[in-house]
């Protein structure tokens, strides 16, 4: 393997379920007796290369989201060591963030920001942003004045060019119209040919393969393969089928 850009070690990650939020609130101010829990992740190991373009895949619940989560630094592990050696680009929650009061062109600055760019950096990429997005004469009309679209695609626009090391990608390609998102995976896909290191989580087998050389399987927070995309999607769709015909028992 290259030189590992995302190192797991042992990360473990367990979530507290609330009946609701008064019982989240509560927890703030005092320990829940016998809470009922999610391990969201259980002792994870695995390293991903530098330029390596990787799909994550397993069902609902798994613990993708909470994968990608920590490899962005939203969510930290409970036990275990994590390693990102690079910035990273995440389309996740694309539009978090954005200010509704402030123009498209003005968030492109305050979303810049938050990431960690300078200024400077931020007007070098400003024009590449508005052109990819299309969204014309509104990128400087407030964000409140935008559809939920609009807002998706000014969001995919700033992640797509601030030039990552690394990519999440979280089935964030259904943004517009059928040419708009073929743009988007054209522009994913040129971004993997650049070297630029690539997780990427969907449903979507063909697009798993059409994305990424490697892929790993996830299930209830475990690592149960992790291999060439072909033979992890094989033992994928193998463990669904005899899930499923064991249901029918």
């Amino acid at each position: 393997m290259t030189e590992p850009i995302i190192s797991f070690k042992n990360v473990s990650k367990t979530y507290i379920l609330y009946k609701n939020d008064q019982a989240r609130f509560k927890a703030l101010f005092f320990k829940p007796k016998n809470p009922k829990t999610n391990k969201a992740l259980n002792n994870v190991s695995l390293e991903i290369g530098r330029g390596e373009s990787v799909g994550i895949v397993g069902d609902n619940g798994a613990g993708k989201s909470t994968l990608l989560k920590m490899i962005t630094g939203v969510a930290f592990p409970d036990t275990g060591e994590i390693q990102v050696n690079g910035q990273v680009a995440a389309l996740l929650e694309l539009t978090a963030g954005f200010s509704t009061e402030m123009t498209g062109r003005e968030n492109i600055y305050l979303k810049g920001y938050i990431l960690g760019l300078q200024a400077s950096y931020i007007k070098t990429i400003e024009e590449k942003i508005i052109e990819f997005a299309e969204l014309g004469d509104y990128i400087d009309q407030p964000v409140r004045t935008y559809s939920s679209g609009m807002k998706l695609r000014l969001g995919f626009a700033i992640n797509v060019n601030i030039e990552p090391d690394i990519l999440v990608v979280d089935e964030a390609l259904a943004v517009g119209d059928a040419a708009f998102k073929k743009k988007c995976t054209n522009k994913i896909k040129d971004i993997i040919a650049s070297g630029v290191t690539v997780l990427y989580v969907s449903h979507n087998a063909k697009s798993v393969q059409e994305m990424c050389s490697r892929a790993i399987y996830l299930k209830k927070g475990t690592v149960v393969f992790d291999g060439t995309t072909e033979e992890t999607l094989k033992v994928y769709e193998e463990t669904k089928a005899a899930e499923k015909a064991k249901k029918k028992k």
